[in-house]
């Protein structure tokens, strides 16, 4: 039986019973086995270590912040009619970013812009924001909150990012590490890692057997409506070399199964001096309500 199956079964039984008094321990007994010192999660544990010092070590561990430029291609069961659209994301860890859609005829530098931290700003057409577990969207018409379904669906993806499962996840004592085998992803032969919180909510983690960089992250959740269950994947490819990080400059998140979306990244920096006016915002309308009665 798969162990990771065994581990949430039991955990499902155990939250439905009434735990007994533990008896006291007899002399001569063994301590209880800790999931965490066993073999398969020591080699799990050392894996993801592995990965952490390719990736860059202390570098990528304790980044301020990241910003990336280049085309993202949204796709509806696979497939998509745009050309590329360009963009813009700014990323100050652990619970801020702001993903700017840019003008396409300004795609080049223009007199009067803003000068954030040494990059340009370009003319944006709508900006995402996100800054704790509030969202915002901005455009010509003014500030208004993000669609809660559209929020939800972000936090669960910033939950279960390799910024939070290689600064979070894996400092978290509660947390058990499964040492997955062998598999191929993309193309390439990986090893996996899952790992399992104390919720109960996992991701696995798939990682190059060469160059240990993550290849695949995944994980699954339950609609609260229909009960179904959703599989949500991102791939990372065409790893490249900045400020002494290794940062994958190709990213497709998959939703059960179907492409979703692409970004395809032209230049990456870190630790800029970003304001913290770029993460606030303040809500001046209602998309929902007519213009008439605002």
């Amino acid at each position: 039986m798969n162990r990771l199956f065994l581990v949430l079964l039991l955990c499902a039984l155990g939250g439905a019973q009434t735990a007994p008094t533990p008896a006291p321990p007899q002399p001569g007994a063994q301590p209880a086995v800790n999931m965490n010192d066993s073999d398969n999660a020591r080699q799990a544990r050392a894996l993801l270590e592995k990965t952490i010092e390719a990736l860059g070590g202390q570098p990528y561990l304790t980044y301020e912040n990241r910003v990336e430029e280049g085309r993202y291609y949204p796709l509806y069961h696979g497939r998509t009619n745009s050309t590329g659209i360009p963009y813009r994301y700014y990323v100050e860890y652990p619970d801020k970013d702001r993903f700017e859609v840019l003008r396409m005829k300004d795609i080049h530098i223009i007199p009067g812009e803003i000068d954030i931290g040494g990059v340009k700003s370009k003319k944006v057409d709508l900006a995402l924001i996100h800054n704790g577990d509030k969202g915002y969207e901005v455009t010509y018409k003014g500030t208004a909150a993000q669609e809660p379904l559209d929020l939800e669906n972000y936090l669960r993806r910033r939950q279960h990012s390799l910024e939070w499962i290689f600064r979070k996840w894996i400092r978290d004592p509660n947390v058990a590490f499964f040492y997955d085998g062998i598999a191929v992803v993309d193309g390439k032969a990986t090893e996996g890692v899952t790992l399992l919180n104390g919720q109960n909510d996992s991701v696995s983690v798939f990682l190059d057997q060469n160059t240990h960089y993550p290849i695949k992250i995944s994980y699954s959740w339950r609609d609260p409506k229909d009960k179904q269950k959703n599989v949500e994947e991102e791939i990372y490819d065409s790893y490249k070399l900045v400020q002494g990080i290794w940062t994958p400059h190709s990213i497709t998140r998959y939703f059960n199964g179907e492409t979703s979306q692409q970004r395809f990244i032209n230049t990456a920096s870190y630790n800029l001096k970003l304001p913290d006016s770029m993460f606030e915002a303040a809500v001046t309308y209602d998309p929902k309500v007519p213009l008439k009665k605002r």
